[in-house]
């Protein structure tokens, strides 16, 4: 791997973090905002400090022959319990039972990053090496069994991770299973990882040379893995936020019957504040439903309820279910107002009405007005109420009674 498959990905988790930090200082309490921010600055850390020229420079400006070999080993046990961690906290439970079981995992793991350290003082590691110090120190006391720990403690929380979020996986549905899938795939190249780290390592304590194994070899299945826990835990709210705006855009979508229905009734576009074609969605739909409502004001004095009455009715006898049947008869009465009112261009209807005829009862049942958008363009029923003629008034009251 070259140096910049190391530091293209710490560039990436540096923005991810600027993006996350206002955020989290926003909820600095929540313990999951805390475990997912440190996540992401470790994982870019590792990327960073994990690259052969910021190696040799940490290893100049302090002057101690390959010190990055415990900081990039104490990083990588650092970030193994920091996904530990923000799998914990997102899997939720009881609070204090997760505080136990998070100190569990920091405590063990920072035991891990001190004895690292330890191990390092007290070996004897001379010679700079910047990519393959795992082989050329793989017989050397206390260095050894530096190796070999870290090794160890990547191995633990590979299985861990994997093991939790298989059992989550199998309880939950959707994106989130969907991105606790690909996080244990991802911890499952630590398996790989550190087996082929091990074989080259083994192979020089009796004698033999598998070092590309892990000098080249095994450095690109840990970015593999790395890059897809990253997706792994961006699959889940990236996913939420595309399914809600897709949710939005079809609402929108699906209320266009209705609007189109109703827009040449609704008063005239003046608005202190214009909706542009590009401004959200949640916006456009609350445009769009205001509309509605202001084009249905402006019809109330034609609404008919016997007409809404005997659509509901219709609908029922034809087999829809109540809330199905009562949006069907909403729309037939919508339609039928419509043209009611294109009957009387004079308004005539308006000025004779009442002010409790001009304005909804207080205490009517708010409509579905998606459903009734729908029953628009694909009820029969208001399909009838549409194509029926009218002649001087209000729709015929029997229309949708048996002749």
């Amino acid at each position: 791997m070259d140096d910049s498959g190391y530091y293209i990905p710490a560039l990436a988790m540096a923005i991810a973090l600027a993006i996350k930090t206002p955020a989290l200082l926003r909820s600095w309490h929540d313990p999951l905002q805390r475990s997912v921010c440190t996540l992401i600055a470790l994982s870019g850390l590792v990327f960073f400090f994990a690259a052969p020229p910021t190696i040799a420079e940490v290893n100049r400006l302090t002057g101690i022959s390959n010190v990055s070999a415990p900081l990039v080993y104490g990083l990588l046990s650092a970030l193994s319990a920091a996904c530990l961690v923000v799998i914990i906290n997102w899997r939720g439970g009881p609070p204090e039972a997760t505080r136990r079981v998070t100190r569990r995992w920091i405590t063990g793991y920072g035991v891990v990053i001190v004895a690292l350290v330890v191990l390092f003082v007290l070996g004897d590691a001379p010679v700079e090496r910047l990519r393959d110090l795992d082989t050329y120190y793989a017989n050397t006391p206390f260095i050894r069994e530096m190796i070999v720990l870290y090794l160890v403690s990547l191995t633990v929380a590979g299985v861990a991770m994997d093991v939790m979020c298989w059992r989550w996986a199998l309880e939950v549905r959707g994106w989130l299973r969907a991105g606790l899938l690909v996080i244990a795939l991802g911890f499952l190249f630590n398996i790989p990882y550190s087996v082929t780290k091990f074989i080259a390592v083994i192979a020089r304590w009796n004698g033999q040379d598998l070092d590309d194994l892990s000098t080249y070899v095994a450095p690109a299945m840990a970015s593999a893995g790395m890059q897809l826990n990253a997706l792994g835990f961006c699959l889940p709210p990236a996913g939420q936020r595309i399914g809600d705006l897709w949710s939005t855009w079809s609402t929108y979508r699906r209320l266009g019957p209705l609007w189109h229905e109703l827009r040449p009734l609704a008063p005239p576009k003046d608005r202190a504040v214009r909706i542009s074609w590009w401004s959200p969605a949640e916006l456009q739909v609350t445009q769009r439903e205001s509309d509605i409502h202001d084009g249905m004001l402006a019809l109330y004095p034609y609404f008919d309820v016997e007409i809404r009455a005997g659509a509901y009715e219709a609908a029922v006898a034809a087999g829809s279910d109540p809330v199905q049947a009562r949006a069907e008869a909403d729309a037939a009465m919508v339609t039928a107002a419509v043209r009611a009112r294109a009957a009387d261009p004079e308004g005539r209807v308006i000025s004779s009405a009442t002010a409790d005829d001009a304005t909804p009862a207080s205490g009517e049942a708010p409509r579905d007005l998606v459903r009734m958008s729908l029953a628009l363009r694909q009820s029969p029923v208001v399909a009838t109420a549409a194509s029926f003629s009218v002649s001087g008034g209000p729709l015929n009251r029997g229309l949708f009674r048996p002749r």
